[in-house]
């Protein structure tokens, strides 16, 4: 028996979700037309909607639904700060922690030659004249330690310093409440490393 193509077309759209295979995008798609139609609805209507409001924002390249985002127009947060992340969900991390009160900047990505994704894809561009605004004193470059994101971090670090701008970096260590024999050798020769003074 054959697919009808709507099915088809579903289940390659649901393929689409990062960590969704074949089988899986095919289980929701049946889930979706089998048990869940307002919800499969509700998720088409959202999409379409989010595809046709939400832009990034002007000032730091965030999602959101106005020319400059609510966080952006905050009187509340310090605009000497420039806070750097590889993705909104790092930004949303950062202000759960309650750790910092600047500014940010979204590059929606990291630096990543292999597939393809150099400085222009991650709008280096839009981020060198956001930390020359006047306002910013200290850029915070709070990329994920991967080999990308350190190279990433690496690579606007030395842009900034170039531009006579303060560049600081997030550190790395231990995590709270853990224990040395379940660290690993790289995280406990870093923390080493970056000791400070008590």
């Amino acid at each position: 028996m054959k697919t009808p193509t709507s099915l088809e077309d579903l289940i390659e759209s649901l393929r689409c979700l990062p960590g969704v295979g074949p089988r899986s995008a095919q289980r929701m798609a049946y889930h979706l037309l089998q048990r869940d139609h307002a919800g499969a609805r509700r998720l088409a209507d959202s999409l379409g909607y989010a595809l046709e409001h939400i832009r990034r924002c002007d000032k730091c390249n965030n999602f959101t639904e106005e020319m400059v985002c609510e966080l952006c127009r905050s009187p509340r947060r310090d605009p000497a700060l420039l806070c750097v992340v590889e993705m909104p969900a790092d930004l949303l991390m950062m202000e759960q922690a309650h750790c910092y009160k600047g500014m940010y900047f979204v590059l929606m990505g990291r630096l990543s030659p292999l597939d393809g994704v150099g400085p222009r894809e991650i709008h280096l561009d839009r981020l060198l004249k956001r930390a020359r605004d006047g306002l910013v004193q200290e850029i915070v470059l709070a990329t994920n330690f991967t080999v990308e994101g350190e190279a990433t971090a690496h690579y606007i670090g030395e842009l900034l310093h170039d531009k006579g701008l303060k560049v600081t970096r997030i550190a790395r260590g231990l995590p709270v409440g853990g224990e040395l024999e379940h660290v690993d050798s790289g995280t406990l020769a870093q923390a080493v490393l970056e000791r400070r003074d008590i």
